[in-house]
């Protein structure tokens, strides 16, 4: 990071509260904000370390992005989490470890997402006015469910984002999304999935990733051996793909 520090700020950006990470140059704007939601149950600084972890695999993050760490809007208490934020809640029975239908699951729209996704549309519609960036260049992404959520968001901006990121995530709304998906063809996605991830299962990245591929998406997926977590090699393929979304500017 040509020796300067990450700085962190919490700001309220639209109806949230965000963490933003950057290592611009004093005074420099950045050319891409990178927005990345953390998943169901973390606190809302979980994925804060990843800002800095991607500056050092790839130096021009540092020189050019603007990280922002939206905080969900949920709390956990009930549940025995004071520090667990959530973007909708699950079904009890899912709560509870109880038989999980995943089939059902990715047909259905889960009760919370549209108010989930308000939110966050509101965050970057006031990350793109602060920061003086189009849709074009600000990448969404999200571990677990940060990701549903961001795929969900993505595939309904007014006009494209840079990117998507999808960290252990999987399929919902599924006639919703083969529908939005018709308005993305060619939008660059990263989609990474752990082989043992015993919370949301591989074969239903699978089946995510095909309903992208098939709807004209430009998915890079990668599987990698692990449970529910994001791996090492998986890390620097992720920071590749943000320095692709610079490209020549």
């Amino acid at each position: 990071m040509g020796g300067r520090t990450a700085r962190r700020l919490t700001t309220r950006l639209g109806e949230l509260e965000c963490n933003v990470v950057d290592a611009l140059p004093e005074g420099a704007a950045p050319e891409l904000a990178v927005i990345l939601c953390h998943g169901f149950g973390a606190p809302a600084t979980d994925l804060v370390p990843l800002a800095p972890e991607l500056m050092s695999v790839e130096a021009s993050l540092a020189d050019r992005v603007r990280f922002i760490f939206p905080g969900a809007p949920l709390t956990l208490a009930e549940w025995g989490m004071p520090a667990g934020r959530a973007w909708f809640h699950l079904p009890e029975a899912i709560m509870r470890g109880q038989l999980r239908d995943w089939d059902l699951f990715a047909r259905e729209v889960p009760p919370g997402l549209p108010a989930a996704r308000r939110a966050m549309m509101s965050v970057v519609d006031a990350v793109s006015a602060s920061m003086k960036l189009p849709y074009g260049r600000i990448a969404l992404g999200g571990f677990s469910q940060g990701g549903m959520l961001t795929t969900d968001v993505a595939l309904r901006l007014e006009e494209a984002p840079a990117g998507l990121c999808i960290l252990s995530g999987t399929l919902t709304s599924e006639a919703e999304w083969r529908q939005k998906a018709q308005a993305r063809k060619g939008l660059p996605v990263f989609q990474a999935h752990g082989r043992d991830d015993t919370v949301l299962p591989f074969a239903a990245a699978e089946r995510l990733r095909d309903v992208l591929t098939e709807s004209g998406l430009a998915v890079e997926f990668h599987p990698f051996d692990g449970p529910h977590t994001i791996d090492s090699e998986e890390l620097e393929r992720l920071a590749a793909f943000l320095v692709a979304r610079l490209g020549g500017r």
